[in-house]
């Protein structure tokens, strides 16, 4: 079985290693971890990592400091944030900046475990409790002219905002799994995307006038 490479970043040192043997308990999961910033780039410059959970307080640093580095060299990897809290404008920075989703602390193991799978899927991830302020947040990148978006690929949308699977949005809204990914295929084709979560990055990007 090929592993999940998963680098660990936080300061706080009880949390990060408790961590590091939770997840060591999942069969395709591989982790080490760092408590700052620059360790952090020295190992994913050195090694292959997929994923990175980031905390976002690192102490005198933040965590969206590691994201921009991070893009700047060119790290191909996905970036999860794992936070015990952030603030509305923080966290619609930190997913227009391309992190791959946001994962409270206060979670189970067994959640995040299958967020990070989730991700490492090309989905996104973004906690319920962020989803409603990032959809009435105002968009100052808003302009005429873009496709429309239907009521049910809004309401798709708004499923793989919270980390759904296509099953479980078909269950949510009574509707079929062809359905789904039906409406999934229009919104890939009105905004050009490739993935999931650069579908998620975009909506929050250019049509969040429309969610």
């Amino acid at each position: 079985m090929e592993k999940i490479q998963i680098l660990i970043l936080d300061d706080h040192d009880l949390f990060r290693e408790g961590l590091v043997r939770l997840l060591g308990d999942e069969p395709d999961f591989e982790t080490i971890h760092c408590a700052s910033i620059p360790e952090a780039l020295q190992i994913v410059s050195k090694q292959q990592i997929d994923i990175v959970l980031l905390d976002y307080d690192l102490g005198i640093a933040r965590g969206s400091e590691f994201l921009t580095r991070a893009h700047q060299d060119n790290f191909q990897g996905r970036i999860l944030v794992v936070t015990a809290g952030l603030s509305d404008s923080d966290a619609a920075q930190l997913l227009r900046n391309g992190a791959a989703g946001i994962f409270l602390k206060q979670g189970s193991t067994v959640s995040l475990a299958k967020c990070i799978r989730r991700v490492m899927e090309g989905e996104a991830w973004i906690d319920h409790r962020y989803l409603n302020v990032l959809l009435r947040a105002p968009d100052p990148d808003r302009q005429n002219g873009k496709p429309v978006f239907s009521e049910r690929e809004r309401a798709v949308l708004r499923g793989i905002f919270e980390g759904l699977a296509n099953k479980e949005i078909a269950a949510r809204l009574s509707i079929s799994e062809t359905s789904v990914k039906a409406a999934l295929q229009q919104l890939v084709e009105k905004t050009g995307v490739r993935t999931r979560g650069q579908l998620v990055r975009i909506a929050l990007e250019q049509y969040r006038d429309q969610l």
